[in-house]
C-alpha cells in the first residue's frame, strides 16, 4: 500500500506558548537550529511522501510566505474561520484525491527515528480496519512527564480509553471515507472521528519506540531550547 499524500496541522492559535506567538505562529518556532514545521516536512519527505497540504489560520501570511519560499512545491490550505482539526482536514479533502494520508501535528519533533513508525503504523491500518490508525507513545517515554494520556491499546491493535497508558503523538493514518457523515466548513475535533471509531471498535493505532518531543506549552518550550542535541 503506498501512501503519497499528507497534511500537516498548522493553523492553531499557540495560545500555551504566548507571548512567544503573539507575533509568530507556532509551527515557525525553533527547537534545535530547525523551525518546528520543517520537521514534520522533512519527515515525510524522506519517507517519499511529497504530495503535503499544511492548513493554516492564525497568522497566516507568515507560514505562507515561509512555506512559499522554501517549500514552493508545498499546497496550503487558508480557513478563513478556524475549523478545528477534523473540519481543517475536511476543508483539505480535494487535495487527497480519496486516497489514504497521514496527519501529523505540527508541534511534535518528528526525527528520522519515525520513519519506522510511519512503516508500522501503515502496517497496522492496512490489517486493521483500514479506517484509522494513530501513533501513540507511552507516557513513560516523553519528555513532558504531566501530559496525562489519551487511550489504551489491546492486544490486537485498536484503541479504547479504559486507560491513559498512552500518549496520541500527532501522527495519524486516515481513509478519507471516515469523513462521510461531514461536510465541508463543519467546525470539529477529530475526536469526534475517533470516538465513533471506537465505538464500532474500529480505530486502530500502535505504539512508538521514539522518545516523544512536544512543544506543549512555554516551560515544556524553554526546556527543549536547552537541550543540547535533538536527534535530527
Amino acid at each position: 500500500m503506498l501512501i503519497k499524500k499528507a497534511i500537516i496541522l498548522a493553523a492553531g492559535f499557540g495560545k500555551r506558548l504566548l507571548p512567544l506567538t503573539k507575533e509568530n505562529p507556532k509551527p515557525l518556532l525553533e527547537i534545535g537550529g530547525k523551525k518546528l514545521i520543517e520537521y514534520s516536512i522533512d519527515l515525510l519527505r524522506e519517507n517519499n511522501i511529497t504530495e503535503i497540504i499544511i492548513n493554516s489560520h492564525y497568522l497566516h501570511e507568515k507560514i505562507s510566505e515561509f512555506i512559499t519560499k522554501k517549500y514552493p512545491n508545498i499546497s496550503l490550505s487558508y480557513e478563513k474561520t478556524i475549523l478545528d482539526t477534523g473540519g481543517g482536514i475536511l476543508n483539505a479533502m480535494n487535495f487527497f484525491e480519496q486516497e489514504n494520508f497521514y496527519v501529523l501535528n505540527s508541534d511534535t519533533i518528528w526525527t528520522r527515528s519515525y520513519s519506522d513508525d510511519l512503516l508500522k503504523l501503515k502496517e497496522v491500518f492496512k490489517n486493521g480496519n483500514n479506517k484509522a490508525a494513530l501513533l501513540l507513545a507511552h507516557k513513560k517515554n516523553s519528555f513532558d512527564k504531566n501530559l496525562s494520556g489519551d487511550f489504551s491499546l489491546d492486544k490486537n491493535n485498536f484503541l479504547n480509553k479504559s486507560s491513559n497508558d498512552y500518549i496520541y503523538t500527532g501522527c495519524q493514518l486516515l481513509n478519507p471515507n471516515i469523513f462521510n457523515l461531514k461536510k465541508e466548513g463543519d467546525i470539529f475535533s477529530m475526536n469526534e472521528i475517533w470516538n465513533d471509531l471506537i465505538a464500532q471498535e474500529s480505530l486502530n493505532g500502535c505504539l512508538s519506540s521514539c522518545f516523544f518531543l512536544h512543544a506543549t506549552n512555554l516551560e515544556i518550550y524553554n526546556q527543549l531550547i536547552k537541550k543540547k542535541t535533538i536527534d535530527q
